[in-house]
């Protein structure tokens, strides 16, 4: 049950309509990381590579289920609150598949980063429950280490991959920036949310240092896999 002391910022029915759709964006999004960690352990080059991206699927659904349960708390059902996400999410999987198992642990490691790091910042101006529940979703589970070390393995043995994939993680920044920009434009409380003054202290001065920050990590992930951004 929700706590009296959380119940609260939920009087706004602005900022409830938000959080129902900030959950619903994540738990499409823990729903799409299942099904790519899945599909990217076809192109897996040994058994080990395979079972390690299973394992990071059963991660990804455990933390579906407390999404869909606080999304229950709020009042609505948790998969209709995902479906507005649905088209979005699976338009930008479409135009970034990837074509070969190095471009798809550059997706799984630099996209969701993208995406996680953009949760986080807004996490921080949201009610205690909420924000712990948001939080909890982007804990990794190994998935960096794992990535980290199978990318730079691969460019000590064949360098010529380095130019690709750098350019790879250029077009996955270029493409989550605009469908986190059009999924905002179409949800008008959750643009709300972010634009006004529903999130206290975040102006749009704000927002771009926040698309600074998050551009940043974006340039340490680059180069922690070794590749020039």
């Amino acid at each position: 049950m929700v706590a009296s002391s959380e119940l609260a910022p939920f009087t706004d029915p602005l900022y409830r309509a938000a959080v129902v759709d900030l959950l619903g964006a994540v738990g499409y999004g823990e729903i799409s990381a299942i099904e790519r960690l899945t599909e990217d352990g076809k192109m897996a080059p040994s058994l080990e590579d395979k079972v390690a991206l299973q394992g990071m699927a059963a991660a990804q659904h455990a933390k579906l289920r407390p999404v869909i349960e606080r999304l229950g708390e709020l009042g609505v059902e948790p998969f209709t609150a995902m479906e507005p996400f649905a088209a979005a999410f699976d338009a930008f999987h479409a135009h970034t598949a990837p074509s070969d198992w190095w471009e798809g642990l550059i997706k799984a490691y630099v996209g969701d980063g993208l995406a996680n790091d953009f949760y986080r910042e807004v996490a921080g101006f949201l009610d205690a429950q909420t924000r712990d529940l948001v939080l909890s979703t982007l804990e990794d589970s190994g998935r960096a280490d794992f990535v980290v070390g199978r990318v730079r393995a691969g460019i000590e043995t064949d360098y010529a991959i380095a130019g690709r994939l750098a350019l790879w993680g250029r077009r996955l920044m270029g493409e989550a920036v605009t469908q986190a920009q059009l999924v905002a434009g179409q949800r008008d409380a959750l643009a709300d949310l972010i634009t006004s003054g529903h999130l206290q202290g975040l102006d749009f001065t704000a927002i771009g240092d926040m698309m600074a920050r998050i551009t940043h990590r974006h340039v340490d992930r680059m180069a922690r896999l070794g590749l020039a951004h």
